[in-house]
């Protein structure tokens, strides 16, 4: 551990994000304190934390989103640093500063590169006076419907407007036609007004099927700055990634190399530290355009960790301590494959309306090359006062084909009973010809989705199947066979039966996992 090391951080957030930065921490040897609402008291994340302390209701707006209450909270319980985790205050100028100036440590970027990166707007400003290429579309909010017409038009249709202060699909429309561009304009003002309190709305040249393609990028305070390749992040709904992977199938190591030289240039123009993300999209010619840089720690970033073999969590504490990078570029080259499949408490097959309720039965996969990254344990209350996201479920293999093999598996192995998951669903795409061959883009899985999430028979049906199945294994077990064809030692040889129908297999592994 370095001398500069924090003795203690304070942790700005929740769930497994909160639960990862903890871990980190303990590795390094540095205490931590936890926040929680009330909503949150018996969450893993505050009995994992030395420390814990109550900051408020369970609404965001009245927990986790008080800074200010945070920073007084990290300076009473004697915390050097505080850690934002992703989402909430992660990506706030005004919490990074207060956090600076309260005499503390912010573990992420300076204020100023989150305020050059923060607004879109800026962010392609700054890219383009950087030589970055940029999608072709104008630096400003527009000020009104002529003016985006006029834009639309020099650009020609398909148009994306665009929330400048915006995300999660948050304050975005795809216009095809003139006549519906006013209405569309309006509409996403008012949905960026709601979502982030700013209305300023772009125009860009919407680009039909491209790749969302990422690149992590390291930063510390001497002037050190590498990327870790790219991310695949094209699987999404309503621009919510879903499944992540790297590398990805449409890089190849020259591109890599130019699209992370790209990155660290945009990172270097930000006056960026600590660890960040350079999201672009890649056409099917093989042309990026950058969109935007994420200021703090991805979601998505274990898969970037298990092919690269770096602690990135532990190295956004390490930058923020004054650690000096001591990689050079030519020592990142991704090994093996991995693939992320975000677990939530949704219903895909009634429109992935938000599922509520307690988690009654959890049973964890393991085995070669398998990671869970969660907040949720047996016990835990699964409400609507934050975001679906339960877990990340994480594989690393040494081909693409055998990550979606062990994603599979570990799909098989997981049980999650009292809400409805996305469980189901990620087998689906696991299984899709298209998404094994790799041939998908940004609009792929809305292309897809109806078949993806259409239920495969009644859930009558169903649960007879299972009941039966269960019902023909448990008698098997205790007639001294098994349902695999091999018989129990010191079991008559004549009784073993032949292997279950595929039907009845998977009914049996359903019927028992309930």
């Amino acid at each position: 551990m370095s001398a500069a090391m924090f003795s203690k951080v304070l942790v700005a957030n929740r769930g497994e994000i909160a639960l990862r930065v903890i871990r980190a921490c303990q590795e390094l040897g540095v205490k931590t304190v936890a926040v929680y609402s009330e909503a949150d008291a018996s969450a893993p994340h505050v009995r994992e934390a030395d420390e814990a302390v109550l900051v408020g209701p369970a609404p965001s707006s009245q927990s986790y989103l008080l800074g200010h209450t945070l920073i007084d909270v990290a300076k009473r319980m004697g915390a050097e640093a505080i850690h934002p985790g992703y989402g909430f205050l992660s990506e706030r100028a005004w919490f990074a500063r207060a956090v600076r100036e309260a005499g503390l440590v912010f573990i992420g970027p300076p204020a100023e590169a989150i305020e050059a990166m923060g607004s879109k707007t800026a962010a392609r400003q700054l890219a383009i006076a950087a030589g970055v290429p940029v999608v072709p579309g104008n630096a400003e909010g527009v000020r009104d419907a002529d003016e985006a017409i006029a834009i639309a038009e020099a650009y020609g249709f398909p148009v994306l407007l665009k929330a400048a202060a915006g995300g999660g699909g948050k304050g975005m429309r795809i216009v095809r036609h003139r006549d519906d561009l006013a209405d569309a304009l309006a509409s996403a003002r008012r949905e960026s007004l709601n979502a982030f309190g700013d209305d300023a709305v772009y125009v860009e040249k919407y680009i039909e099927g491209p790749r969302h393609v990422e690149i992590q990028v390291l930063a510390d305070s001497h002037g050190n700055v590498v990327h870790l390749g790219e991310r695949e992040c094209s699987v999404q709904r309503r621009h919510q990634k879903m499944i992540e992977e790297a590398p990805s199938v449409a890089v190849s190591p020259e591109l890599r190399a130019r699209m992370g030289a790209t990155a660290v240039a945009a990172a270097r123009a930000a006056g960026y530290v600590n660890a960040g993300t350079c999201e672009f999209l890649l056409d099917r010619d093989g042309q990026y355009y950058f969109l935007e840089m994420n200021t703090r720690i991805q979601v998505e970033h274990p898969v970037t960790e298990l092919v690269m073999g770096l602690d990135l969590v532990q190295w956004q504490i390490r930058i923020a301590a004054g650690e000096v990078l001591p990689f050079a570029q030519r020592e990142f080259t991704p090994r093996g494959w991995a693939m992320e499949c975000r677990i939530t408490s949704e219903d895909p097959a009634n429109g992935f309306l938000p599922s509520t309720g307690r988690i009654d039965y959890l049973h964890l996969p393991s085995g070669p090359g398998v990671r869970w990254d969660g907040g949720i344990e047996a016990g835990s209350e699964v409400g609507l006062h934050y975001d679906p996201m339960l877990a990340k479920l994480i594989v690393h293999a040494p081909t693409r084909p055998l990550a979606i093999a062990r994603m599979r598996r570990a799909l098989h192995e997981l049980t999650i009973d009292g809400v409805e998951t996305s469980r189901g669903f990620h087998l689906r795409v696991m299984d899709d010809p298209e998404f094994q061959s790799g041939d998908i883009s940004i609009q792929w899985l809305e292309q897809r989705l109806a078949s993806l999430t259409a239920p495969s028979t009644d859930r009558d049906t169903l649960r007879l199947a299972a009941i039966a199945a269960a019902l023909v294994a448990h008698e098997e077990r205790t007639a001294g066979r098994v349902s695999s064809g091999t018989a129990v030692a010191g079991a008559d040889a004549t009784a073993v039966t032949a292997p279950l129908a595929g039907w009845a297999a998977v009914a049996r592994r359903e019927g028992l996992r309930s």
